[in-house]
């Protein structure tokens, strides 16, 4: 259960919400799809403009003690005098629990514990058809209460909120009829563990909780919306789905024609999108979204994160990330028994991150059998002190052998020279690598080969395809339900323009421009890459220079520090690390 529900008044609800004392309140209004921050001492509000249509400007509210909401757009947005469809059970029920549920829900004040003045963000509601348990009517009420989550923890006390996301989760209002509802689902990029899973909660997700029966599964990603068929999907079809690999829907990279796409959304009659994707269907689903609006349509587009390496930005992780760490650890152990069963064995496994080395370095964490792990972050070199081969012969006289991680992305720099390759993209626009771990493996025998020092023997391992083919794990299935029924109860609450995610472990709807805007990296000088080299003891083959040009491109200054001056940031961090150097 949420922190809030461990709140044992409602002053400590309160204080937990806002943590302010200065009468703070926070008005959220469904009706006009505005949201403010107000001061009942000074009356001001200031209320955000939503940008002309195309032009996709955020849609950010200001307030005092430093609030800022980065709000996702809503369909009176664009659709004003929308009607709204309250959700209660088509059934009264005459049971016991029933009736308290309801008196219950109408005891609830005026003014709820968050100040929304029984808003639609905080009420909760009654499962479309069904009376769920009072236990779980009691828990999604305290859930609801606080409906706004932080970017990041705020640490000092004195210091701005920040930016916060709206909260995921049911709502009392929708904005569609079950009956009226004719929703599709689309796949686009490469392969994912739990892509079927996530597919079957949205079905099953629309067809138990809102009685929705028409929904369409796209053929073969974007194209598929104007040159292939579609699949209708029914609970009955999607139940056994999880248990496979891949999706049943096909996917594909490319085919974005936006206006073909919003035609055929038109012409089918369909009122709601769920894209599952990357972050460059995310941005496609971005225009999509725009077009929608700007013809005025009543349509709600809903995105669902999905990369394998885990390098969309925001949110805490993407789904499938685990079940790949879990699968590299078969070839990491079958690298480590090839390398250990002969004297000086080298094993080398390839394992994904483009860009990102997240794979890798967590795979690296979770085996303990690797001595070296390359990501694309961490630039290396191969030859001379302290270089790439050095260490390789130290630790083979060592230990008489050595296992190596590479992710895909990594030394493509060094590549590229060696092999005076070109630039080339594929259809998504991502860059086509050159096989790394191939060429690393040759270069590695290769520099023994004219040492003469000792005679190796080499094993290169890659399995990518292998892992991205596999079903989802127990803990990726889990994730995936609870991502596949946010974006159902946004889509129907009106919400559009947005991707479903974590947030400091809250599930929140996100911006379309938030997640398309920057890539997720492992940041090199952080806590976790040195616990990594400190498992792994390997040198970070950087020099000082290196680390302090590193430190420059990492992100500004947190918003929550602002007004500081340089030494009392200087302090703060004083503070902080002796305070929580045993965290490490």
């Amino acid at each position: 259960m949420d922190s809030i529900s461990s709140c044992s008044s409602i002053s400590a609800i309160k204080s937990r919400t806002f943590g302010t004392s200065d009468s703070k309140a926070l008005t959220l209004n469904l009706r006009n799809g505005v949201a403010a921050f107000s001061n009942s001492k000074v009356g001001s509000s200031r209320v955000p403009q939503m940008g002309t249509s195309g032009n996709n400007q955020p849609k950010i509210v200001t307030g005092e003690a430093g609030y800022v909401l980065e709000d996702v757009p809503h369909l009176i947005d664009y659709i004003p005098d929308l009607p709204t469809k309250g959700y209660l059970p088509r059934k009264k029920s005459k049971s016991l629990v029933g009736k308290k549920m309801l008196k219950l829900l109408k005891s609830i004040p005026g003014e709820d514990m968050c100040g929304c003045h029984r808003s639609d963000f905080c009420r909760p509601i009654l499962i479309h058809c069904k009376i769920i348990p009072h236990t779980q009517l009691l828990s999604s009420i305290l859930s609801m209460m606080m409906t706004l989550l932080p970017k990041s923890i705020v640490v000092h006390k004195s210091s701005p909120r920040g930016t916060h996301f709206r909260r995921a989760g049911p709502r009392q209002k929708a904005y569609f009829e079950s009956d009226e509802v004719h929703a599709c689902i689309v796949t686009c990029g490469g392969l994912c563990p739990g892509l079927n899973t996530v597919i079957r909660e949205i079905v099953c997700g629309l067809y138990h909780m809102y009685g929705v029966t028409r929904v369409l599964g796209i053929d073969g990603g974007y194209r598929g919306f104007y040159s292939r068929n579609t699949i209708s999907l029914t609970p009955k079809f999607v139940n056994d789905i999880h248990k496979r690999g891949g999706t049943i829907l096909g996917t594909s990279r490319g085919g974005h024609d936006t206006s073909k796409i919003v035609d055929s959304i038109q012409d089918r009659g369909i009122n709601q999108v769920y894209i599952i994707g990357g972050d460059g269907t995310q941005r496609g689903a971005s225009v999509i979204f725009e077009e929608i609006k700007r013809r005025g349509l009543k349509v709600a587009v809903a995105g669902i994160p999905k990369t394998i390496d885990n390098d969309i930005p925001v949110i805490d992780k993407s789904f499938g990330f685990d079940t790949a760490v879990e699968e590299a650890q078969r070839a990491i152990n079958a690298a480590h028994v090839e390398a250990e069963s002969i004297e000086n064995g080298v094993g080398v496994v390839k394992l994904m991150g483009r860009y990102s080395g997240f794979i890798a370095m967590y795979a690296t964490l979770a085996s303990r059998d690797v001595d070296c792990c390359l990501i694309p972050e961490s630039p290396f070199y191969l030859e001379g002190p302290g270089g790439l081969f050095e260490f390789v012969e130290k630790r083979l006289k060592e230990n008489g052998h050595m296992v190596i991680v590479i992710a895909e992305g990594a030394g493509q720099e060094l590549l590229c020279e060696s092999m005076r390759s070109i630039h080339q993209q594929d259809a998504s626009g991502n860059k086509l690598l050159q096989d790394v771990g191939l060429w690393m493996s040759q270069k590695i025998k290769d520099h023994f080969s004219r040492s003469k020092k000792m005679g190796i023997t080499l094993k290169y391992i890659d399995p990518t395809y292998m892992i991205r083919a596999v079903p989802s794990n127990a803990s990726d299935n889990v994730y995936c339900t609870l991502l596949a029924q946010s974006a159902v109860h946004g889509a129907m609450a009106g919400y559009t323009g947005f991707t479903v995610g974590p947030v400091n472990g809250r599930h929140s709807y996100i911006p379309f421009y938030r997640i398309i805007e920057r890539q997720n990296n492992v940041v090199i000088t952080d806590r976790m890459w040195a616990r990594l080299l400190s498992s792994t003891n390997q040198p970070s083959f950087l020099s000082p220079k290196d680390i302090v040009e590193e430190k420059k491109e990492e992100a500004p200054q947190s918003l929550l520090l602002n007004g500081l001056s340089s030494k009392d940031n200087e302090l703060l961090e004083k503070v902080s690390s002796n305070t929580c150097g045993n965290v490490l």
